[in-house]
C-alpha cells in the first residue's frame, strides 16, 4: 500500500524535498550569494566615481582594484551562482516532478471506488499536474527570488548604513511599509486564484465529458447544446480571470507609486547632505544606485507574492480534491494473501452504503473451494455489491468475510485481487496495443502466453484481420472495438491472470449467440479448478452451476441447483418463468 500523503501543503511539499535536503540548503545559499551582486556592484562604483574626483595620477592607482573586483563580482556573485543553481535545476527539477506526479497518482489510484463515481478522470489528471507544476514554481523559481531580495536588501541597509544612518531608517521603513501592504493585499489573490483555478479545472472536468461521449453527442445531435453548456463554464472562468487581474493592475500601481515616494526622500537627502558636503559623490551614486536597485527587486519579489499566493491557493484546491481520506486501508500488519483452495465465507455480514439503510443484514453463506455458484436476482438485489464485497471494493459494516480462513481486511489489497479474476459485462480497455490490454492479466507473460490466451477467448481470429494485429491500438477505453470485442479481449485477460478465484459479471452478454456458444467451451475450461462466481440474467448459462444463489432486496432467500430450486416454486421459478429469450424481467411487478 502507498504511503499516506499529507493534505496540508508544507507537509506535503517537504516529504518530496527531504530526500534532497542537502541540495535545498545549497541551492539557497546560493540564491542568497545571488542577491548579493547587485549592492556589492553600486559599493564597487562608489569607489571608482571617488577615485575619479581625485588627481590623475592618484586615481588610476584607485581605480585598478574596484575595477578588478568589478570583473569577480560579476563572475563569482552573478555568473557562477545563477549557472549553479540553473545545473541544480536541471539535474533536481524534473526527478522531485517526476516524484509528485508519480506518488500522487498511485495515491489516487487506490481511492475508494466513490471517489471515482464523483470526479471526472480529466479533472483528476489537470489537478495532479497543476499541483506538480505549481509546487515546481513555489520551489525553483519564487524561493529564489525571495532569498535573493533578502540579502540584496540586507547587504543594502548595511551600505546605507555606512553612508548615513538617515538612509538606512528611509529603505528599512519603506521596505516594511511596501511589503506590509504587498503581503496583505496580495493574500485576497489566494482566494481569486482558488476560483479561477476551479473555474478552469471544471472546464477541464466539462470537455472531457463531452469528448468522451463524442458517439452519443452526435447520436442526440446535441453538439449545440454541449457548446452552450460549455459557455455557462467559460463565462465563470472569464469573470474570474479578469477579477484576479484587474486586482492584480490595482496593486502593481500602488506598489509603483510607492517606490517613486521611497526614491524622492533619497534623492531630497542625499541633495541636503552633498550641499552640506556630508557624503560624497560616490556615495550619492552609491544610495541611488541601491535604491533603484532594492525598488527594482522588491517591486519583482512582490509580484512573486502575488504569485506565491496564486501557485499555494492552487496547490490547496488539488490537494483538497486529490488526498482525501480513504475509505478502505490495509492495516497496519497486512500480510499478502495466498489461495490454497479458494473457499469463501461470509460470516453474520452486515453492510450499507453511505447514508442508506442496511442492504445485507446478518448474512452467512459458504462457498466451497472450487464451486461453482450462479446468482440472479432482480436489478439492484444486492448481487454485484456481494462480489464487490469479497474484492473489498467497499468495507462491511459488522462481521467478516474470510477466504480460505484468512480475514480479507488482514490481507494487502493488491494480493487479494491478485487472487480473483474478474470479467464485467462492460469491459474498459487502456488506450494502448490489443497485446497490452491482453498482457494486463499477468504482466510478465510471454507473446505467446498472450496469444494462447487470446486463441482461448477466440480473440486471436479478428485480431489477425486487423492492419497491425496484436499492436493494433484499440481507443480511448477501447472505442474501436465492438462490445463483444471488448468482452474477448477481457474474457482472454481472465484466461492469462489464471486466479483461483474468478467472478463472471454477465461476461457474455455482449456476444452474439454463435460466438457465446463457443466462448462458453473456453469458460467452462477456465472455470475448472476454481472458485467461480457468475453473475447472470440469462438462467439459461447457469445450468450447469452447481448451486444458484437467488438474492431479493439484500438477502439469499434461495440457495440451491436449477433442479432443486424449480422444484420448491419458489422467487427462482417465477423468473424463470418470466424469462422471455432467457433474459429476467429488470424488476420485480406490481
Amino acid at each position: 500500500m502507498n504511503k499516506q500523503l499529507s493534505p496540508s501543503l508544507w507537509c506535503f511539499v517537504w516529504h518530496f524535498l527531504s530526500p534532497y535536503k542537502h541540495i535545498v540548503i545549497l541551492y539557497s545559499s546560493l540564491a542568497l550569494l545571488a542577491g548579493c551582486w547587485g549592492p556589492f556592484n553600486s559599493l564597487l562604483i562608489k569607489y571608482i566615481i571617488n577615485a575619479l574626483s581625485v588627481s590623475h595620477a592618484e586615481s588610476i592607482s584607485w581605480l585598478a582594484r574596484p575595477a578588478s573586483l568589478l570583473v569577480l563580482n560579476f563572475l563569482v556573485f552573478d555568473n557562477v551562482t545563477w549557472r549553479s543553481m540553473t545545473y541544480l535545476n536541471y539535474k533536481y527539477q524534473p526527478v522531485i516532478k517526476n516524484n509528485i506526479i508519480s506518488e500522487t497518482f498511485s495515491f489516487v489510484l487506490g481511492a475508494s471506488p466513490q471517489f471515482f463515481h464523483d470526479n471526472l478522470s480529466g479533472r483528476i489528471a489537470g489537478q495532479i499536474n497543476t499541483l506538480a507544476d505549481s509546487i515546481e514554481c513555489i520551489v525553483h523559481n519564487i524561493s529564489a527570488a525571495f532569498f535573493r531580495c533578502f540579502s540584496m536588501l540586507l547587504v543594502a541597509l548595511l551600505g546605507m548604513y555606512s553612508v548615513n544612518p538617515l538612509f538606512f531608517y528611509v529603505l528599512a521603513i519603506w521596505f516594511f511599509v511596501f511589503s506590509w501592504f504587498s503581503i496583505a493585499m496580495s493574500k485576497h489573490l489566494e482566494t481569486l486564484s482558488n476560483a479561477h483555478a476551479d473555474a478552469e479545472s471544471a472546464i477541464s472536468g466539462q470537455l472531457v465529458d463531452s469528448i468522451t461521449n463524442a458517439n452519443s453527442v452526435a447520436i442526440f445531435a446535441r453538439s449545440h447544446y454541449e457548446a452552450c453548456r460549455l459557455d455557462t463554464y467559460l463565462l465563470v472562468a472569464k469573470k474570474a480571470f479578469r477579477a484576479k487581474k484587474l486586482f492584480l493592475l490595482k496593486l502593481h500601481a500602488v506598489q509603483g507609486g510607492l517606490i517613486a515616494v521611497m526614491l524622492g526622500f533619497l534623492v531630497y537627502f542625499l541633495t541636503h547632505l552633498y550641499g552640506k558636503q556630508l557624503i560624497s559623490i560616490g556615495d550619492f551614486a552609491l544610495i541611488l544606485g541601491l535604491g533603484m536597485e532594492v525598488g527594482h527587486i522588491t517591486w519583482y519579489t512582490m509580484s512573486q507574492v502575488d504569485e506565491f499566493y496564486q501557485a499555494v491557493g492552487k496547490c490547496k484546491q488539488s490537494l483538497s480534491k486529490l488526498i482525501v481520506q480513504r475509505d478502505i486501508n490495509d492495516i497496519k500488519d497486512a500480510h499478502d494473501l495466498s489461495v490454497a483452495e479458494g473457499q469463501i465465507t461470509f460470516s453474520h455480514m452486515n453492510f450499507c452504503y453511505k447514508d442508506t439503510d442496511l442492504l445485507f443484514k446478518n448474512t452467512s453463506v459458504t462457498i466451497e473451494a472450487g464451486q461453482k455458484v450462479g446468482l440472479v436476482g432482480y436489478s439492484g438485489s444486492g448481487k454485484s455489491t456481494f462480489v464487490n464485497l469479497i474484492l473489498r471494493l467497499y468495507d462491511i459494516t459488522n462481521g467478516h468475510i474470510f477466504i480460505d480462513s484468512h480475514d480479507i481486511r488482514t490481507v494487502t489489497q493488491d494480493s487479494l485481487h491478485s487472487n480473483i479474476a474478474m470479467i464485467p459485462q462492460d469491459p474498459s480497455l487502456f488506450h494502448r496495443s490489443l497485446m497490452e490490454n491482453i498482457r494486463y492479466g499477468r504482466i510478465e507473460a510471454t507473446d505467446d502466453e498472450v496469444i494462447e490466451a487470446a486463441k482461448k477467448a477466440h480473440a486471436h481470429e479478428f485480431i489477425m484481420l486487423l492492419p497491425q494485429g496484436y499492436a493494433s491500438p484499440v481507443g480511448e477505453r477501447g472505442v474501436k472495438l465492438s462490445g463483444g470485442q471488448r468482452q474477448r479481449i477481457a474474457i482472454a485477460r481472465a484466461i492469462l491472470k489464471n486466479a483461483p478465484i474468478l467472478i463472471l459479471d454477465e461476461a457474455t452478454s455482449q456476444l452474439d449467440s454463435v460466438t457465446e456458444h463457443v466462448i462458453q467451451d473456453s469458460l467452462w475450461e477456465l472455470m475448472q479448478n476454481k472458485t467461480t462466481l457468475i453473475i447472470a440474467h440469462r438462467l439459461s448459462t447457469l445450468l450447469s452451476m452447481d448451486r444458484i444463489m437467488v438474492f431479493d432486496q439484500g438477502k439469499i432467500v434461495e440457495d440451491g441447483t436449477h433442479a432443486v430450486l424449480l422444484a420448491a416454486g419458489g422467487l427462482y421459478k417465477t423468473l424463470w418463468d418470466a424469462q422471455v429469450g432467457g433474459f429476467l424481467p429488470d424488476k420485480r411487478n406490481g
